[in-house]
């Protein structure tokens, strides 16, 4: 006896085209570049994309730290000398409307001491796109037009204090990130330039260029860090002006912060020398700098950009560790690094606490970097699990 055919189960609309969505998906990863992948990665590490974020939002304050900053870093007032920060209101009783509380000024009749309190009887009014200190920017065409600031010139607004001069802490904070940050920047550049031609000499040489190489790389990292820098930075001619400084202290950075990059690219070379494709160029008639910098080095370029990423909050750290022991920039120069070094008086640093903002500057900045270069370091090999 046969039995009765069983009815088709007609498969859900929703479940074909899940099916069909996750079949497109499986084709274009089969498809796609490594550096698609590299970034499909990377934007599912939330704390990278996080970081990198801030990063971004950094450098575009710095990049436009004219505009941005209420005043000119060389702004001051001596009648506001350690004045508080004070908050920035939003609304009042007749609606939307920035405004600040002025201050009212106390003076310690045993200390002759001058305090500050925030009076709000007194109302200042702040406006975006405000008029304020002209200056020029980048060098360019003069302005006078800030993102914030108060509505009539000469008013107090310190929104993260003032320094003993007088000077609003926001305003320097947001120049110094321009200084701290490109010197991250350029000196990284530096790093890749000494430890990619290097340690790609050393790995694809080898025998007696290899030995010469890493005996010196071996030299530099036996050396104690801060006192090497203290010395070449003490080095540096007093006369010079503050650019000739900056560079001066950028190139003493990537002197000393190439040894581990050249490391990585000279294991990494070692490890491709054998492989077919290089083999094949050379085959092919290809010169061996062709070789190393058409074939190899992008072979394992994210790893290299991991490397430099990770590396720029070390810079970051050594120029703001020498300035603050007085060894780096130097004033009129504002970087973090000086900044802090307002802080170095105990005295002062109970007065005014706030002066220690630059270092909180620091730690965001740092942590941000760190950040995306460990999510750029896990996304540099998609196939990886």
């Amino acid at each position: 006896m046969t039995e009765p055919p069983q009815p088709q189960i007609q498969e859900e609309p929703e479940a074909r085209q899940q099916a069909t969505e996750r079949g497109e998906r499986e084709a274009e990863i089969y498809v796609a570049s490594q550096w698609k992948l590299v970034w499909w990665r990377f934007r599912k590490h939330r704390l990278a994309v996080v970081g990198t974020v801030i990063v971004i939002l950094i450098y575009l304050i710095a990049l436009f730290a004219e505009f941005v900053a209420p005043f000119t870093p060389d702004a001051f007032d001596a009648d506001y000398t350690y004045a508080p920060p004070q908050r920035l209101h939003f609304f009042d009783k007749d609606g939307f409307g920035l405004y600040v509380y002025g201050y009212s000024t106390k003076l310690n009749e045993e200390t002759l001491v001058r305090t500050f309190q925030v009076d709000e009887s007194k109302k200042v009014p702040v406006r975006l796109f405000a008029h304020g200190n002209s200056y020029k920017m980048w060098g360019l065409f003069e302005t006078d037009l800030h993102l914030l600031g108060p509505v009539e010139k000469g008013e107090p607004m310190y929104l993260l204090g003032a320094n003993d001069q007088g000077q609003d802490m926001l305003s320097r904070i947001i120049f110094g990130a321009r200084v701290s940050m490109s010197i991250g920047l350029v000196g990284v550049a530096l790093s890749f330039i000494f430890g990619v031609f290097l340690g790609g000499i050393s790995g694809y040489y080898a025998g007696a260029t290899d030995t010469v190489i890493q005996r010196l790389i071996e030299l530099l990292m036996s050396i104690p860090t801060l006192p090497l820098w203290l010395g070449l930075s003490a080095a540096l001619p007093p006369e010079w002006s503050p650019l000739r400084i900056y560079f001066g202290i950028t190139i003493i950075l990537s002197l000393i912060g190439w040894t581990d990059l050249a490391r990585v690219v000279r294991g990494r070379f070692l490890s491709l020398r054998g492989e077919d494709f290089v083999m094949a160029a050379e085959l092919d008639g290809s010169s061996k700098p062709r070789i190393i910098l058409r074939h190899m080095l992008p072979s394992f370029a994210s790893h290299v950009i991991a490397s430099l990423t990770l590396a720029v909050p070390a810079m970051i750290l050594a120029e703001t560790a020498l300035s603050f022991l007085g060894l780096g920039l130097q004033p009129p120069i504002v970087s973090w690094g000086v900044l802090l070094q307002e802080a170095q008086n105990i005295r002062s640093l109970a007065t005014a606490p706030w002066l220690l903002l630059p270092g909180f500057a620091v730690i965001i900045a740092v942590l941000a970097l760190n950040f995306m270069g460990d999510g750029l370091r896990d996304s540099a090999d998609p196939y990886a699990r």
